[in-house]
């Protein structure tokens, strides 16, 4: 059975400890990978500009493939500037605050679990403790997917695109950093639309009979939303981010349950 319920300001006070908690765990974080970050700056988020990265080497070995560039090509380099003074500064603190939000993710899913277990039966804690593991390992997998596919797929493709030869790509760090957090992270937190169907279901807002009868509208918003999601907006990678919304969208069909 539930826990005694509290009232509104014991469950605030509650809410602004967790909320307290997860800024301490995101600030020790956040000074830790500042440290470090310029060794993962160079070897991690800029391991896509060079053709050493590990997807480009793996496509340069299934040969030459139509409409794609020649990832067999030994030489690919992308030099990113910075045109602002402050441009690498303030870059250092971004990317290491949104590395530790991805590196306490699990903490915050604790956090949430812990806020919301007290309104909880014993019959339910189970199942949602399970799905609250199972959007962590979903929001780390979006991630993993636009980081090794996405977003290097998507970057090669438009830096070696030439409407003109007379017209040199360069890059600004700005602009890579823009698109290489929006890519990645962004995709991670959609990833978890599974479990947010899963909990809406739970509470009887949605059914696997409303989202079959509605997949066709879900195909033109799942565009619109991915084409608010990549920057670039060109058709391939418009293509890419497209396709696992919507095997995400199946997915959450499968995990609501049926109208009663």
């Amino acid at each position: 059975m539930a826990e005694p319920s509290m009232t509104f300001w014991e469950h605030l006070e509650v809410l602004r400890w967790s909320i307290f908690r997860i800024a301490i765990a995101a600030v020790m974080a956040m000074v830790v990978i500042f440290i470090f970050m310029p060794s993962m700056f160079t070897g991690f988020v800029l391991g896509p500009t060079t053709s050493e990265f590990f997807l480009y080497k793996w496509l340069g070995s299934l040969g030459q493939l139509p409409f794609l560039p020649d990832f067999a090509a030994g030489d690919f380099k992308v030099d990113i500037i910075s045109i602002n003074v402050a441009s690498q500064f303030m870059t250092h603190i971004s990317t290491s605050f949104w590395f530790a939000l991805v590196a306490i993710f699990p903490y915050i899913i604790y956090e949430i679990w812990k806020f919301i277990a007290p309104a909880l039966y014993d019959n339910e804690k189970g199942s949602v403790r399970a799905a609250f593991l199972f959007g962590t390992l979903m929001f780390f997998i979006g991630c993993a997917i636009s980081y090794s596919f996405i977003f290097p797929f998507t970057f090669r493709f438009l830096t070696e695109y030439q409407i003109s030869e007379q017209i040199t790509n360069q890059i600004s760090l700005n602009s890579y950093m823009s698109t290489f957090l929006g890519m990645v992270f962004i995709m991670g937190l959609v990833f978890e639309l599974p479990l947010l169907a899963w909990l809406l279901s739970k509470i009887g807002v949605l059914n696997r009979e409303f989202l079959k009868k509605y997949r066709k509208h879900a195909v033109v918003i799942l565009m619109i939303l991915a084409a608010l999601i990549t920057p670039t907006g060109d058709p391939i990678t418009l293509s890419l981010v497209f396709v696992p919304l919507y095997l995400l969208y199946e997915i959450s069909i499968c995990v609501v349950k049926k109208s009663e």
